[in-house]
């Protein structure tokens, strides 16, 4: 799928993270994270902004906290996200699509409450779109030959966590994608906007906020 470059990259990230992580020395007891790491995952719904409605699929979330940084940026965080939606698309007399994405990017959480942080996030990506043409024949449409594209595209979004033990947090996700140069039969020309929301969980190895 011509994601060997980016799943190389991302493996380069997460050891070089890794070893700042060992390095690193200790914080104030107050903003102290024990272990930078979390892992999680979540149920994907997406209007794909070609064919039909919406795409359902699942997320893969790895983020590393930045321990190291002043005060203002506390919060700041290192985002790998994967994506597949593969799911409820094949609808009678609508087109064939998938979508599948990778990539990584900044996440600053905003801390000043307890069990709630409020995030946004910048990620740069690189997508897969498979998806079945209709020609419009005198006011019907007509399925042809099925398609394949690729692209790099920025990503951008925001969401809500909430802690529910002292490792887990639940998390509501928005994201917005902006691909460029996709098919000149997309509106505006060339460009697709997916987006969509997904409700999932972090889990964090080591407790994220010391009190």
């Amino acid at each position: 799928m011509g994601k060997r470059p980016y799943v190389a990259l991302a493996f380069a990230v997460f050891f070089t993270c890794a070893t700042h992580s060992a390095l690193a020395q200790a914080v104030p007891a107050a903003t102290e994270v024990r272990s930078p790491w979390a892992i999680g995952a979540g149920i994907s719904g997406f209007n794909p902004d070609y064919g039909h409605g919406h795409l359902l699929g699942g997320t893969l979330w790895i983020d590393y906290t930045f321990t190291r940084v002043p005060s203002f940026l506390q919060g700041l965080s290192m985002e790998l996200e994967a994506r597949d939606l593969n799911y409820d698309r094949n609808a009678p007399g609508v087109s064939a699509l998938r979508q599948d994405t990778a990539g990584g990017g900044l996440v600053y959480s905003w801390r000043h409450f307890v069990k709630l942080r409020p995030y946004a996030k910048l990620l740069a990506e690189y997508g897969n779109a498979d998806y079945g043409l209709y020609v419009d024949r005198k006011g019907v449409l007509v399925p042809s030959k099925p398609g394949h594209d690729s692209r790099n595209f920025l990503g951008a979004g925001g969401g809500v966590e909430y802690l529910v033990t002292p490792r887990l947090w639940v998390r509501a996700d928005y994201e917005y994608q902006s691909w460029p140069d996709f098919f000149k039969y997309t509106t505006p020309a060339g460009r697709l906007t997916p987006q969509g929301i997904t409700v999932g969980a972090m889990y964090h190895f080591g407790s994220p906020r010391i009190h």
